[in-house]
């Protein structure tokens, strides 16, 4: 769960690497404790400890112009702390982390605000040493204090990290520059990578008081100025519209080797829009730089103006992203409603959406059907198990469903009215099964008479006409489906709190699944609200399977218990599968670029790119 800079259209860009003794040695305290440089799983970090920048940045990009982009919706908070309100974008440019991923590396993270990281052989804590340089914007150092600060205010106000991070039994200063995180058990792998991956606040500009001269409360939404250690600072503010971020020219870590050739334009701005097609038109008339767009039937027929046939505004579909990431697109049904607790009622509402119409009519077939949890990469679960995933699963036989064995996972296959009428019949027969009958027109609960009946709640009216053919669909059984579109921040209160019948939803899931498993399916999570174990899991089976996942003693079994677990993820029938194409969709006008040689796993946005020079 990484908090990354780099927004590329995610859900939330999650990175999980797990800790492994193969970092370069930095220095030996004397105790036996090593200090690394950085962290890997599955051999050796790509890059020594001395290496001079990473290898797909351009060391010649200017520092200069301006990025204006696009956002959906509005905004009314800028305390990334707590799990109220609707955050503004951008907050990640103006915070460092401890340690910085490389998009070259799918495991590989490095040192930020710390120069170095070390732990035992058991994993049961992490030391991190703090770089003497590192500083506040306004000067002042960074400290353990602020770390153990921060940490401390995340598990007690945001619900998402407190159980992220539920393992970290404590943190404390362990010397001038060095603060050491203690977890509540041993071996387990991922804990010292991902305590390098949050946030660090300043202590004293929280515990300060404001340009008002009032007391800053960390506990409360806020639409001041927030400060960060990180390479941008909050320049301007226009509540709910707008928000400016100015590089500052004072970072501390701008000649740092992970920094070099990063963070390139002067100002980057952010403009919020109602209505996406608005959005689409301000890019369209230059007034927005950058666009990554989401609507296949939008990148098919609404990008043939001018400026993209003479060539000034650029299209690109890149595949780097999905590389080492795997999505499960999906609407979310909400077990912990009555309506949706009998999986064949799950199992039949799948039955009743024609992918294969809609993809055709709106996408202009330019989607895939989602068929794993961990789809598009070699984590995802197909056919029948074998070997060491069956019989991690034979172990569970009295708790999955028996077709984990035997029926491999499939969608059901629409397009035609054929295949339409026989998946309706068969949706109509599950729903008797679980005591459901068509009556009239009609679906009824075969005791009590009620009428099946729910909303799908969205958050953006571009996702109706997606939705729409499905709710078309069910009519024609007699389930009565209707769409809600609120604005973002009832949407957030609403899903933080669990309340709605179904959702849209994306877990973006990368190759190293390890604690936030737990977050997403895990009972522990099943009913703290602000979780995203949106369902409602509650499965003994699933909890067994990712304590395999955390705790695997190698690659091989990690990969079987991840399988197995997606087989009973998708078994179950807990969402019902959407679709994704599987490449990043962006369009930008020709004054801003990037480096020829885009990272092998992103594309490094906004990062490594910046105002193209004119010769």
């Amino acid at each position: 769960m990484a908090w990354s800079r780099q927004k590329t259209g995610l859900a939330i860009a999650i990175m999980a690497a797990v800790v492994a003794v193969s970092g370069v040695q930095a220095q030996d305290s004397g105790q036996g404790a090593k200090w690394r440089h950085g962290m890997a799983v599955i051999g050796d970090l790509e890059l020594p400890a001395d290496f001079k920048q990473l290898p797909y940045v351009d060391l010649d990009a200017p520092k200069a112009g301006q990025l204006r982009l696009a956002a959906e919706g509005t905004f009314d908070n800028l305390n990334l702390v707590i799990d109220r309100g609707s955050p503004v974008l951008g907050l990640g440019m103006i915070y460092d982390t401890l340690m910085k991923r490389s998009e070259n590396e799918v495991f590989g993270t490095y040192g930020l605000l710390a120069e170095a990281v070390s732990y035992p052989d058991d994993m049961s804590s992490a030391t991190f040493r703090l770089r003497t340089e590192a500083k506040w914007a306004d000067g002042k150092p960074v400290t353990p204090d602020d770390v153990i600060f921060s940490m401390e205010k995340l598990k007690e106000l945001s619900a998402m990290y407190s159980g992220y991070y539920r393992h970290v039994a404590s943190v404390e200063k362990t010397g001038d520059r060095d603060v050491t995180f203690r977890f509540d058990e041993k071996d387990n792998k991922e804990l010292p990578s991902i305590v390098g991956d949050f946030p660090i606040l300043p202590k004293h500009f929280w515990e300060g008081q404001d340009t008002q001269g009032k007391q800053r409360d960390i506990s409360k939404t806020t639409l001041d100025a927030v400060m960060g250690s990180g390479p941008y600072k909050v320049a301007a503010i226009q509540p709910g519209a707008s928000i400016r971020y100015e590089l500052r020219d004072d970072y501390w870590g701008k000649d740092l080797p992970i920094n070099l050739g990063q963070n390139n334009f002067r100002t980057i701005s952010y403009t919020y829009f109602a209505d996406a097609d608005v959005e689409f038109e301000a890019f369209r008339a230059g007034t927005i730089d950058y666009r990554q767009e989401n609507s296949s039937s939008r990148w098919a027929t609404r990008y043939d103006f001018d400026a993209v046939k003479d060539g000034r505004v650029k299209r690109e579909a890149l595949t780097n992203p999905f590389k080492a990431t795997g999505v499960m697109q999906a609407m979310a049904l909400n077990t912990r409603r009555e309506i949706f607790k009998d999986a064949r009622v799950r199992e039949a509402l799948n039955y009743a959406f024609d992918f294969e119409d809609m993809n055709r009519s709106l996408a202009y077939g330019g989607l895939k059907r989602v068929d794993s949890f961990f789809w598009g990469t070699e984590l995802a679960s197909s056919g029948l198990p074998q070997g060491r995933e069956l019989e991690l699963l034979l172990e569970l036989k009295d708790k999955v469903p028996p077709r984990v064995f035997d029926t491999p996972y499939t969608n059901p296959v629409g397009g035609d009215p054929a295949k339409v009428r026989d998946n309706l019949r068969k949706a109509v027969g599950l729903f008797k099964e679980a005591g459901w009958e068509l009556k009239g027109n009609r679906m009824v609960n075969s005791k009590t008479g009620q009428p099946m009946s729910f909303e799908i709640l969205l958050n953006s009216a571009s996702m109706e006409r997606s939705v729409n053919p499905f709710v078309a669909s069910l009519k024609k059984i007699g389930i009565d489906a209707r769409i809600r579109t609120v604005d973002g921040s009832q949407y957030i209160n609403r899903t933080r709190s669990f309340d709605y019948d179904v959702i849209w939803s994306v877990w973006a899931q990368t190759m190293n699944p390890g604690n936030e498993q737990v977050e997403y399916w895990g009972s522990q999570s099943a009913e703290r609200q602000g979780s995203r174990n949106y369902v409602g899991i509650a499965d003994p089976a699933v909890d067994a399977l990712i304590r395999k996942i955390i705790f695997a003693p190698n690659r091989d079994e990690q990969v079987a218990a991840i399988k197995a677990m997606d087989r009973v993820l998708l078994a179950n029938h807990y969402v019902m599968p959407l679709f994704y194409a599987g490449e990043a969709k962006v369009a930008y006008w020709n004054r801003i670029t990037h480096p020829a040689t885009l990272p092998e796993y992103g594309i490094g946005f906004p990062d490594i790119w910046s105002e193209k020079q004119t010769k």
